[in-house]
């Protein structure tokens, strides 16, 4: 059979692709292949690399059930310093084309908190970065993320891990898991894992690391070899002698090798497995700036992983860039991708340790915590406004001085950015006995623990908060953190245990002299009372609460979409709508865009019960593109549901394609 080669032209240009050719178009719709998302979160390497052939050997060779759709794991352990993130560093630099999905990191200690990790909220991390939104539910997140994974071919690092449950938990259905550690880890052979022990490096490789730096003519080899010796083979700290070394051309090895033995004995800052580590450090530290030794011990009192160029000018660093880009030079501080967009910088926790060592010393240590802790408030606060406006609130505007976000959705990812910092800090506080921090962190966090379902995070904070308010003597403090913990656990399906808060927050009304701190009360038996199917009852407390925010806007409109919600619930749906217009139009006086957001859903509800289907569309259409642009996805997808449901009804397949389409997204399960 003869074969004719056929291009299409229009307009005499010639068109590799599909034509349409008609008369009238009323719609057209040509469906591109779906891009998926290809992160590449590994850290390139520093720089030279010695005397690794055979890990990068054993990585390499775990590519091949990689390759063939299967799983590899390969694990490495080994003190802190050793290297093993500049390894996988490097295999990873070298391999990308072996993961055209991309590579993750995630280090596990950001996620550590009271012994355990979040897994459910390290696994929504990884879910965004391969573009799908993670499930509001926890548990369905690590469905989510096999499901995710089945078709593609990705890198995965874990840093920091400390058992292999962690590591069991988070593997994915494909692709090559990478995991450093402290501890050995020989349980994950029973899983498949090759696991290696990385040991520091020899005198001849650590030498010739030096010399890749500073040239042949510097140092004899003796000297060289008594500096790796010195700095026990760890290539985290010959890369901050060597560093300093490279800057001062005139410095000769022998003198550093000879102050590094005249520190011997000085302060044993470090654990023991790394305690002759501590005079390397020392002679770092010397020769530091003054702006350089202050962000060392902001390093060293911050209780947090991350630090910012924002952070330390607040708590008095001068010429924090500077500092900062000091630090990075001597490899004492690595960049943290965030999607905030904002500079994060991170130091090595052998580091953290000896600049603990080192701020201890200092006499005004207490004051710059509390600075830290100042600065986290003022932040959180100026987030919340952004976010929620004229919401309820116990406290006083703080941050007035600190940088302003330029939308709620800015504040929503810098606060989601800096969540482990949060949690670090909550807990210092407390301890502290800064007791009127604890409570006033945790009312401002509400945003972002409500928003994103931080729940872990959510729980263990609003229990310190509620012990500090009880210090701080505020009975309606204790009640705003029982009833934010009791919404916590009405959010997990905790009915019980959300029940328990609001009895124990009831017993202090009599103490409350602000009615809107009471009505919170009622909104959220309103809610168990919803949830109970006692939809009756419902409406008696959301009005009760509505009578307690007369006079402020934000209130009035939050308590009326509630009393809305029962109404159609008992089968009310005209009485909703009626109420939802009044809403509606103050929510447009006030400019309370979040509520505006909200406010649709529960309208396109009323519409849906009384038969009015494209009312209901039209209504829950609105409430999906405004969720989308806030990246509110819970709520998207609530919209997204009540659009399914309502498809279904019409006979809508386009509709109802989309919004399956897009509650896939959201929820993580990618296509069909």
């Amino acid at each position: 059979m003869e074969r004719h080669e056929v291009a299409n032209t229009l307009s005499g240009a010639t068109v590799g692709g599909h034509v349409v050719q008609a008369g009238t178009i009323g719609s057209l719709h040509i469906h591109q292949p779906e891009q998926k998302a290809r992160p590449r979160q590994v850290r390139s390497p520093h720089g030279p690399f010695v005397n690794r052939e055979p890990e990068l050997a054993a990585l390499a060779e775990a590519l091949a059930p990689v390759e063939a759709g299967g799983l590899g794991i390969v694990v490495f352990t080994g003190l802190g310093g050793v290297g093993k993130t500049e390894l996988i560093a490097k295999f990873t630099e070298e391999h990308r084309a072996s993961f055209p999905d991309g590579d993750l990191y995630a280090d596990l200690l950001a996620y550590r908190h009271q012994g355990g990790v979040d897994l459910p909220e390290l696994l929504a991390g990884f879910l965004r970065a391969l573009g799908t939104e993670p499930p509001a539910v926890e548990a369905e997140r690590f469905t989510a993320f096999r499901t995710a994974t089945a078709e593609r071919r990705c890198l995965f690092f874990l840093d920091n891990v400390e058992h292999a449950a962690e590591v069991r938990a988070l593997l994915p259905a494909r692709g090559l898991v990478v995991v450093a550690s402290r501890r050995r880890l020989p349980a994950l052979r029973t899983d498949g894992a090759r696991v290696r022990q990385l040991g520091p490096l020899s005198a001849t490789a650590g030498a010739e690391l030096v010399r890749g730096w500073v040239g042949s003519g510097r140092g004899t080899d003796g000297e060289l070899a008594e500096l790796v010796e010195l700095c026990g083979g760890l290539p985290l700290a010959l890369n901050a002698v060597g560093s300093q070394l490279l800057d001062r051309d005139s410095l000769p090895v022998g003198r550093v090798v000879a102050e590094l033995h005249d520190r011997e004995g000085r302060l044993a800052m470090l654990e023991d497995e790394e305690n002759d580590l501590g005079a390397t450090y020392d002679l770092v530290y010397e020769r530091l700036s003054p702006e350089g030794r202050a962000l060392y011990h902001l390093i060293g009192v911050h209780p947090g992983p991350f630090v910012s160029a924002g952070l330390a000018r607040a708590v008095g660093v001068r010429r924090a860039e500077r500092a900062i880009g000091e630090l990075r030079g001597v490899h004492l501080l690595d960049e943290v991708l965030d999607d905030d967009g904002e500079d994060r910088f991170r130091a090595h926790d052998v580091v953290r340790t000896h600049a603990y060592g080192r701020a201890r010393e200092l006499p005004d240590r207490e004051g710059l915590l509390a600075g830290v802790v100042a600065y986290y408030r003022g932040r959180a606060s100026a987030a919340d406004r952004a976010m929620a406006g004229k919401r309820l609130r116990l406290q006083e505007p703080s941050g007035d001085d600190l940088p302003r976000f330029p939308s709620g959705t800015a504040a929503l990812e810098w606060l989601y950015a800096e969540r482990a910092n949060f949690r670090a800090v909550v807990e210092a506080a407390a301890e502290q006995g800064r007791h009127g921090e604890v409570w006033r962190l945790c009312e401002s966090l509400w945003p972002l623990y409500h928003g994103r379902k931080l729940y872990q995070d959510w729980i263990a904070a609003h229990r310190l908060g509620i012990e500090s308010a009880q210090w701080d003597n505020r009975p309606a403090a204790v009640v705003r953190m029982r009833n934010q913990l009791a919404r916590a656990h009405f959010e997990r399906g905790e009915h019980r245990l959300a029940a328990e808060q609001l009895a124990l927050a009831t017993e202090l009304v009599p103490l409350v002299t602000d009615r809107q701190v009471v009505g919170v009360l009622y909104e959220t038996d309103g809610l168990l009372c919803l949830a109970d199917g006692r939809p009756a009852d419902a409406v008696e407390r959301f009005t009760l609460a509505l009578v307690a925010n007369r006079g402020d806007d934000h209130g009035e409109i939050v308590q009326s979409y509630n009393v809305a919600q029962a109404l159609i619930a008992d089968g009310r749906p005209g009485e909703a709508l009626a109420l939802l217009a009044g809403a509606t139009a103050q929510a447009g006086r006030t400019r309370d865009e979040d509520m505006l957001m909200k406010l649709p859903l529960v309208r396109a509800r009323a519409h849906r019960a009384l038969g009015q289907l494209d009312l209901a569309v039209a209504q829950a259409d609105d409430c999906a593109r405004q969720a989308r642009e806030r990246s509110q996805y819970a709520k998207e997808a609530q919209a997204h549901t009540l659009l399914l449901g309502l498809a279904e009804e019409r006979g809508d397949v386009e509709l109802a394609e989309r919004s399956r389409e897009r509650l896939r997204e959201l929820a993580g399960q990618g296509p069909s």
